[in-house]
């Protein structure tokens, strides 16, 4: 699919904003950059968000892993991708303090609205707290370039008292990374059509085999699937789910493999 005129499109900021661009919280947030408007590096990637309900514009790898984690973090309630430091003149200000060229359109020259990664609404101690964070791969961080900007974008946030930090891949953990990108895909059984009796009747076979030793989950869910006629498949499904919403705990950090003995920490049923 080819990507938008960009010239237009980021210079028409006024247009932007009050099409609803960069606001909102929630199912109702439009982020101010899409995958159509920004070539990216590495895989772009549209995701349907579990906690927002709404789709997320993705523009690496790296953002869709960070969004992975956060997809799964308890104290996370709002995801807000692209989030755009508004308003223009304050980050235009910030860089003639810091004595450094404010980002501008390859092709006009004009000023463009910068954009932080990830805007987040953490529940901590019973209160709401923003919080803000910037990924880039290590090898980015040796540009001065790049640090030029992120230092306007550091300025931004401290101004307003958001906790704002950078994330690399050398802080994104492998192993938890995998399993959220695996589990994410059963935090809902929609598409297997099954009534509540029915996986709850599922659930309490696995649970009750699993308490009696280290299991394989592959092996549990085809005996599971055979002793209650279930097509091939859904019970390991309701065992992911299981895990997924935390009813069965698992160490995170330990790759999830369907073919290997899995012990499980604790069982909820």
């Amino acid at each position: 699919m080819a990507k938008r005129d960009r010239t237009n499109h980021f210079t028409k900021i006024d247009e932007r904003i009050k099409s609803g661009k960069g606001q909102g919280k929630g199912a109702d947030y439009q982020p101010w950059l899409t995958v159509q408007d920004v070539a990216s590096q590495g895989l772009a990637s549209r995701i349907l968000g579990h906690k927002t309900k709404r789709v997320h514009h993705l523009l690496s790898k790296l953002e869709t892993d960070f969004f992975c984690l956060l997809e799964f973090s308890p104290g996370v309630i709002d995801i807000r991708e692209q989030f755009p430091l508004l308003p223009l003149e304050e980050t235009q200000t910030i860089a003639k303090a810091c004595d450094v060229r404010h980002p501008t359109h390859p092709k006009s020259q004009e000023s463009v609205v910068m954009t932080t990664d990830f805007a987040i609404t953490c529940l901590r101690d019973g209160k709401q707290e923003e919080v803000s964070r910037t990924l880039k791969y290590s090898q980015d961080l040796e540009s001065k370039r790049t640090i030029e900007k992120l230092e306007i974008e550091r300025r931004y946030w401290q101004s307003r008292q958001v906790d704002w930090g950078i994330i690399t891949e050398k802080e994104m953990p492998s192993a938890l990374i995998q399993n959220c990108r695996l589990l994410r895909n059963y935090l809902e059984l929609n598409e297997y059509q099954l009534q509540n009796g029915e996986i709850e009747s599922i659930t309490n076979y696995l649970s009750e085999q699993a308490k009696q030793q280290a299991i394989i989950l592959r092996t549990l869910g085809l005996d599971c699937d055979r002793h209650l006629g279930f097509a091939q498949g859904t019970s390991l499904a309701v065992a992911y789910h299981l895990i997924a919403i935390r009813q069965w705990q698992i160490d995170w950090q330990i790759p999830l493999d369907p073919g290997k003995p899995l012990t499980l920490q604790a069982l909820e049923v």
